[in-house]
């Protein structure tokens, strides 16, 4: 699970010409899910964002005072395209959890947060739709924020690409049947390469933003 958190003064979510919802002092929260979170990411992420220091206290000394200690408010928008990963130019989007499951997790999320703080003073997007976000950075104060789990596997580029060719020889062995598997055991390795090298152009998401 990936979060971008942004000190603001105020910020707002515009759905169709109509605002939906609208925060004054507080945190912008981009949340990225993957597909490979849990309940524990959620958590900790949760604690994260609402004891991240990023306010002055009472006697002016940065970064001393969460969101939760100074009493403001929060912004949460679900931005599957966190979750980027580059093909060449092209943004792919298979890391992250599917709309399906994404809808019922970020809700769970949220849910956590309103359960942590003061559930009048989270505020959130329209999942799944096409807003527009507005968003006066404080500061510009942003702070990227990474679950350990997903942090551990795609800090080191050659474990991302593990992961990217280990999520494609899934969504290969669901598509085929069992004889063709077999066959496939018994192709040469350079056909395989080959093979493999043509579904890696397949693994895309057309998701708008």
């Amino acid at each position: 699970m990936k979060a971008v958190v942004q000190r603001v003064t105020r910020a707002s979510v515009t759905v169709g010409g109509e605002q939906i919802s609208a925060i004054g002092r507080g945190i912008c929260v981009l949340l990225g899910i993957s597909l490979e979170d849990t309940q524990k990411e959620l958590e900790h992420m949760v604690r994260k964002i609402l004891n991240l220091r990023v306010f002055e206290d009472e006697s002016g000394k940065h970064w001393s005072k969460s969101v939760m200690d100074k009493q403001y408010e929060v912004l949460c928008i679900s931005q599957f395209t966190l979750q980027c990963v580059l093909k060449g130019n092209k943004p792919d989007f298979h890391l992250a959890m599917p709309t399906e499951q994404a809808e019922g997790f970020y809700n769970s999320f949220l849910e956590q947060l309103r359960k942590t703080y003061r559930p009048e003073l989270i505020k959130d997007g329209k999942f799944g739709a096409y807003m527009q976000v507005h968003i006066q950075n404080d500061g510009p104060v942003t702070i990227e924020l990474e679950s350990p789990a997903l942090g551990a596997a795609t800090s080191d580029p050659k474990q991302l690409s593990k992961l990217e060719k280990q999520q494609q020889r899934k969504e290969k062995t669901r598509a085929k049947g069992p004889s063709e598997s077999s066959k496939e055991r018994n192709t040469p390795r350079k056909e395989d390469r080959s093979a493999s090298s043509g579904a890696e152009g397949d693994v895309s998401s057309e998701r708008e933003p």
